[in-house]
């Protein structure tokens, strides 16, 4: 029996209200990601890449259309549910690392696993930021790390819980070239390694050309 797609988006729509009438991001939006796939997403500047990624990921509800991931429908679904799904099963790398600079490297890892009730939170904690590299630097505020170790401590992040989906905007618009790749080498081999489903927003051709499949998306639709 074949499994179902990890996200499966029929005329998916997002829409904003405006004094004038609406805003429309997301124009009707096709797009199917089976499991273990890795999806590059791509496109010029505002043509909906981060707002996909917003509404696969549960952080903004779609208001039209069919989006389904992880078998929840994310129109139907509560705040709370759209959560406890990102907390569970979506992983986000998001381009502006998004740590608490408050917080350790282990801590910034840690945090999430505790608040989804995972047991031994710490102990996996220890363990995937071993796995990018970072066992040296568990105990570093992200001030003390450079942007592609601050990187790679969100990338450990996403991946702690062991999700089903990761969602990556832009991982490396921040970073060298240099440092980008390592930092896209370390992603792709953890996805590959998992069996996670990847739906990667880049503007780099090299990259998206790393991955399963390219899709190219203008004024909220795809176009290739």
């Amino acid at each position: 029996m074949t499994s179902p797609p990890v996200v499966y988006l029929e005329n998916s729509r997002l829409s904003y209200p405006v004094p004038e009438g609406e805003i429309e991001v997301l124009r009707g939006m096709d797009l199917s990601v089976e499991g273990g796939e890795i999806v590059a997403i791509t496109g010029p500047s505002g043509s909906g890449k981060s707002s996909l990624i917003a509404v696969i990921g549960g952080l903004e509800r779609p208001t039209g259309g069919k989006t389904q991931v992880l078998g929840v429908d994310m129109a139907a679904a509560s705040e709370r549910r759209r959560t406890r799904l990102r907390r569970t099963q979506i992983g986000v790398v998001f381009q502006a690392y998004h740590l608490v600079p408050a917080m350790t490297a282990l801590q910034n890892v840690e945090l999430p696993l505790m608040l989804a009730g995972a047991p031994d939170a710490r102990a996996t904690a220890v363990e995937i930021l071993e796995r990018v590299g970072l066992v040296h630097r568990l105990t570093h505020r992200p001030s003390a790390l450079s942007g592609g170790e601050q990187q790679r401590v969100a990338i450990a992040r996403a991946f702690a819980a062991a999700p089903n989906l990761v969602l990556a905007d832009e991982p490396t618009g921040n970073l060298d070239q240099k440092t980008g790749e390592t930092v896209i080498d370390t992603m792709l081999d953890l996805t590959r390694k998992s069996g996670a489903a990847m739906i990667l927003v880049t503007h780099d051709p090299g990259l998206a050309e790393r991955c399963d499949r390219i899709v190219k998306i203008d004024e909220g639709r795809v176009v290739d």
